[in-house]
């Protein structure tokens, strides 16, 4: 691990930490269904505490359905998924709904990007989704300050609410700089919300209640610390890539007393100070109810600290944390290590490879560097052991 104990006596000291605070409520084992509401900043938008994405959604529309019929009211979508597939199915879905549910869609729209441009991404969007308007427009994975300073965007959002097309401004980001972007789009008040890549894994306290004073990984607070500037100032802050990279694999082994690591993971990220909701791809009715069972929840359960520690000894090792970004210099190729990073994720982790080539050939700098590099420059560059050489080589054969 890097830190002078092995995964081994890791478990142990986990386990025995008592990280878990809280006791399953009354209501924990009746049918799963959204228990909790909550108001994103100042936006009086009252969505559920676990919303529901659509990345990978492209015609069958039952996880749709049965979110709407659990209680989900935050349906969350982008122009770019599944080639807009993603947005069709959930106009669809929601034909007759549309007053009952906060509708989110995204585009990514970089500096060089005009407001005509935009305003045409967005009425595509509202087509595709059979609306008249949007909740919330987000500038999609913001990854440049450049973005949000684009005089382009503000005249596109200013156009777009006046003309009620959407109500809100958002900005979604996953990958590099993001603690800056979001920073930038605080203190310049851009945006009405914010829709952040955040788990237990980029938390100092997840580390600290499991291992107490024991350094294990020398995580930096800068990304918790900057949602919570944007809280205090009324952003509503939602988080996604919850689940630290556990999208597909086998978790049948991380299992609580009568939690799944998926209800971990979410209780976890629901009981920070930081946080209004999370949102969740759901692709099947059955993933609907498991995550809904975290619902409700504002403080970890009383196994949760020993399932997210197993968790994290086993997969720790190749999960990079959003927002670090402390790699990124140490490349003399330029080659964008987080977003190399994210689209592995995606392939691997996600089980989702057309998505991770799309992503891959999007990069501006990709891994092709890397495999004739000596891994030299990037060997010690992550500060929480990543063999990041090791990943992006590894990235750039099954994806270049």
């Amino acid at each position: 691990m890097g830190s002078g104990i092995d995964r081994r006596e890791f478990l142990r000291r986990s386990a025995a930490a008592g990280m878990a605070v809280a006791a399953a409520p009354a209501w924990a084992d009746a049918a799963p269904r959204v228990r909790r509401y909550v108001t994103l900043g100042k936006t009086g938008l009252r969505v559920s505490d676990i919303g529901c994405g659509t990345s990978s959604l492209a015609g069958d529309d039952r996880a749709v359905r049965r979110a709407l019929d659990r209680g989900v009211t935050y349906f969350d979508t982008a122009d770019s998924y599944e080639d807009g597939r993603s947005e069709a199915t959930l106009g669809r879905a929601l034909a007759g709904r549309r007053q009952d549910v906060v509708l989110i869609s995204k585009c990514q729209m970089p500096p060089e990007m005009r407001r005509d441009e935009m305003m045409a991404s967005l009425e595509g969007s509202l087509r595709r989704l059979r609306t008249d308007h949007l909740d919330v427009h987000f500038n999609h994975a913001v990854n440049d300050v450049a973005r949000l300073a684009n005089p382009e965007w503000h005249a596109f959002t200013a156009r777009a609410k006046e003309q009620g097309k959407i109500r809100f401004v958002g900005m979604s980001g996953h990958a590099g700089r993001l603690v800056e972007c979001v920073d930038y789009a605080t203190e310049h008040e851009l945006v009405d919300v914010f829709l952040a890549a955040f788990n237990f894994g980029q938390d100092p306290r997840f580390y600290d209640r499991i291992l107490e004073r024991f350094d294990l990984v020398a995580l930096q607070p800068k990304l918790p610390e900057a949602l919570r500037k944007a809280k205090a100032k009324g952003i509503g802050v939602v988080t996604m890539k919850t689940l630290r990279g556990a999208k597909h694999q086998d978790l049948s082994s991380f299992q609580g007393d009568g939690a799944t690591f998926a209800q971990a993971a979410f209780r976890w990220v629901l009981s920070h100070d930081a946080v209004d909701s999370l949102v969740v791809t759901m692709e099947t009715p059955e993933q609907v109810d498991e995550y809904l069972g975290a619902s409700g929840w504002t403080r970890s359960a009383a196994a949760d600290g020993a399932v997210l520690a197993r968790y994290e000894a086993r997969e720790g090792a190749r999960q990079c944390r959003y927002g670090c970004d402390d790699c990124v210099a140490s490349c003399p190729a330029g080659v964008a290590i987080p977003e190399v990073l994210r689209t592995r994720m995606y392939a691997e982790d996600y089980g989702r490879p057309e998505l991770a080539r799309r992503e891959y050939r999007a990069l501006e700098v990709d891994a092709t560097a890397c495999a004739s590099c000596s891994g030299e420059p990037c060997a010690t560059a992550c500060p929480h052991g990543l063999p990041v050489s090791e990943l992006t080589k590894r990235t750039a054969r099954i994806l270049g």
